[in-house]
């Protein structure tokens, strides 16, 4: 089958709707989910808009979840963690002002990290902000339902377990490391992630996400430590390998020097499906687009490289791959998140049509 393609800076044509329908689901962690967040929450209508124009963008989206990683144990999250007992709010955090309504402002205000004071130097104030909220319920899904009607933010965002849970690695050596800031910062190579305890159970609120959605997204994200932990909680690899709608595979631009060097686009499928034991995905989106040399040199110096587009390999396993541009260079190498979230709706709607012909 011959790949898709789209030209280096084009977006998929999006036709106007009278009301917003399509049910999308992100599931990662890390910057990688929170950019496409922000790709996707252009389609969402805002509390009360009665327009069909979201943003200049049609509203498409009626539901819109994130469906986030709870492993982290380092910085200000582990701390909280460890002090409340809690599960790490950094991920979910960064969630909420993506999809929030003024994210500018609450973007500075979240993100502002204690200088001094004792107990509060370095931690952020979005993370006390949700752990204040977890004291107050005892319910961490009820603090994170809580802050987004607080900060009006755009639909639902989902841990992918309110268990308390924690990552062991085995190097290529046959060392376990555990601990997900001990995993990212070990030199040696993952074979296999697993999580402990290894029966912890998803929120039903997220099995529904996933079933009645008409399109999932897995990734961009760290391979092991924001997409392949999701892939670990009882039952979310069987949801998703049974859920009507498309499941779109979301691929890194970059390696990560501790999690993915040297693999290529296939290659990442390929360490998802071993762990999560079956094939979950129709489509993948990978970049093609020329990547500066200078960019390129700022990651080589630390350890990462571009992931090479192997769309044959990716073909081979069933999947079909758009190949297209969906960087964005600035300081730092992003995921467009406009022509990502325009493609992944795009995909959707030639699936609804698709289907409706068929009748």
């Amino acid at each position: 089958m011959k790949p898709a393609t789209l030209a280096p800076s084009s977006v998929p044509p999006l036709p106007a709707a009278d009301k917003a329908s399509l049910r999308v689901v992100a599931m990662g962690g890390g910057t990688g989910l929170s950019t496409l967040l922000r790709g996707f929450k252009r389609y969402v209508p805002s509390p009360g808009n009665t327009q069909p124009e979201c943003d200049d963008r049609p509203c498409l989206i009626s539901h819109l979840s994130a469906i986030v990683t709870v492993t982290d144990d380092g910085g200000s999250s582990g701390r909280l963690r460890k002090d409340f007992n809690m599960l790490p709010p950094g991920d979910l955090r960064n969630c909420m002002v993506a999809l929030s309504e003024d994210e500018h402002l609450i973007a500075r205000l979240f993100r502002h990290r204690f200088r001094s004071g004792a107990g509060l130097e370095g931690h952020s104030f979005g993370t006390l902000f949700v752990a204040a909220l977890s004291e107050m319920t005892g319910d961490f899904a009820q603090a994170i339902r809580l802050a987004a009607e607080i900060l009006a933010t755009r639909w639902h965002i989902y841990p992918v377990t309110t268990a308390d849970v924690s990552l062991a690695a085995r190097m290529d050596d046959g060392e376990i490391v555990r601990g997900e800031t001990n995993i990212t910062a070990s030199k040696k190579h993952i074979v296999e992630l697993s999580m402990v305890p290894p029966d912890a159970a998803p929120m039903p609120e997220t099995l529904e996400a996933i079933e009645l959605a008409d399109v999932i997204t897995v990734g961009p994200g760290s391979l092991y430590t924001s997409i392949i932990t999701n892939l670990l909680v009882k039952e979310i690899p069987k949801a998703l390998s049974r859920a009507r709608g498309l499941r779109v595979f979301v691929c890194n631009l970059m390696t990560q020097a501790n999690e993915s060097l040297h693999l290529t686009a296939s290659e990442h499928i390929e360490r998802i499906y071993e762990h999560a034991r079956c094939p979950i995905f129709d489509y993948a989106l990978v970049n093609t687009a020329h990547v500066s040399e200078v960019m390129q040199a700022r990651y080589a110096a630390e350890g990462a490289e571009l992931i090479q587009p192997d769309v044959d390999r990716i073909e081979a396993l069933g999947i079909r791959c758009i190949s297209g541009n969906f960087a964005d260079e600035g300081d730092v190498l992003r995921h467009a998140a406009d022509r990502v979230a325009a493609q992944v709706l795009s995909l959707a709607l030639e699936e609804r049509a698709r289907k409706e012909a068929q009748k």
